[in-house]
């Protein structure tokens, strides 16, 4: 007699399921971006006014850049700590070299080169001195965020060239410079991750990197150029900071910006190993984030509670993660 109990196998049952399974695994976070879009807007109708979502995207724009590099960090399976304390000691910098020569460009030039040189240095303890990122760029951070106070004498910097505000508080469209900036900076970082050899490199570095040395890819000049660009992004940032209100404070500037950076990349889909993730995901990552922040203002929860909600999606961005 056959056994009535067991299942037929059901060949367009299994591929359905591994066709919800592939989009899941995705676009996990844009489906994500859309649920919270749609509960914000029916959770308070203040949510979508205009206003409103134009000045998400302004509160974005800095967290976003910085959290591009630290994609391509995690991407080849580091981390970066340093971040906001980087950004502190950039913005303390271009400050000062705006009042001493009195031109936006010296201003700008100066940012890029200390961000890039920053990074630069993470890179060769991580890459050349074979010290975990983790502690070096803690080392890093507490260095970094030291000579910003020592130099501003623990206080804020004020710049004296009138013009530099306009690159923080001028428009095109409707759109705020930030916000351009944000996204162009993600179509090129998307460019260069997607597009390039490089970019292959990195995810190659973050899926294994012994395998990636044997195949013949200069791994220690991966790593520092890696952490290198993500200097270069921290000081993006810090310029349009600084622009903001032409003016830096050395002891609360890009504080636990690292947080909200890690914290969008997890949301976006990469993983904390390195080797998988994407660009998009991170600028959705950020728009998650912002909607969030935006949402518990709108709602009147207390600040103090924020850090908690933001450490609570990064765990579960991480079981989710595990889970695929």
């Amino acid at each position: 007699m056959a056994n009535t109990n067991v299942k037929e196998y059901n060949p367009q049952v299994s591929n359905a399921k591994s066709r919800l399974t592939w989009l899941w695994s995705e676009y996990s976070v844009i489906i994500a971006f859309i649920i919270i879009f749609i509960a914000s807007s029916i959770m308070n109708p203040r949510f979508l006014d205009i206003n409103n979502q134009l000045n998400i995207l302004m509160q974005v724009s800095i967290i976003g850049i910085v959290a591009l590099g630290m994609t391509v960090v995690m991407l080849s399976g580091g981390i970066d700590l340093s971040v906001g304390s980087v950004l502190a000691l950039v913005g303390v910098m271009t400050v000062l070299a705006l009042n001493a020569s009195g031109s936006i460009l010296i201003g700008i030039f100066t940012a890029l080169v200390v961000g890039s040189f920053a990074g630069f240095l993470n890179g060769l303890m991580v890459a050349k001195g074979r010290i975990a990122s983790f502690i070096a760029t803690l080392g890093m951070m507490a260095a970094a965020r030291s000579i910003a106070l020592y130099i501003a004498e623990g206080g804020s910097v004020s710049g004296e060239v009138k013009g530099f505000t306009a690159i923080a508080n001028n428009d095109l469209w409707i759109f705020d410079y930030p916000v351009i900036i944000f996204f162009a900076m993600t179509a090129l970082v998307y460019i260069l991750m997607h597009k390039t050899r490089f970019g292959r490199y990195v995810y190659a570095l973050g899926s294994n990197e012994k395998a990636a040395m044997l195949s013949a890819i200069r791994v220690d000049r991966i790593k520092i150029a890696v952490y290198s660009l993500a200097g270069l992004l921290v000081s993006v940032a810090a310029i349009i900071e600084t622009s903001r209100l032409n003016s830096i404070s050395s002891s609360s500037s890009g504080v636990q910006y690292e947080l909200d950076a890690i914290a969008a990349v997890i949301i976006g889909g990469t993983r904390m190993t390195g080797g998988r993730g994407k660009i998009i995901g991170t600028l959705f990552g950020v728009l998650i984030l912002g909607i969030l922040n935006n949402m518990m203002n709108l709602m009147n929860v207390s600040p103090y509670l924020q850090g908690f909600v933001k450490g609570l999606i990064i765990i579960i961005a991480v079981v989710f993660q595990k889970r695929e």
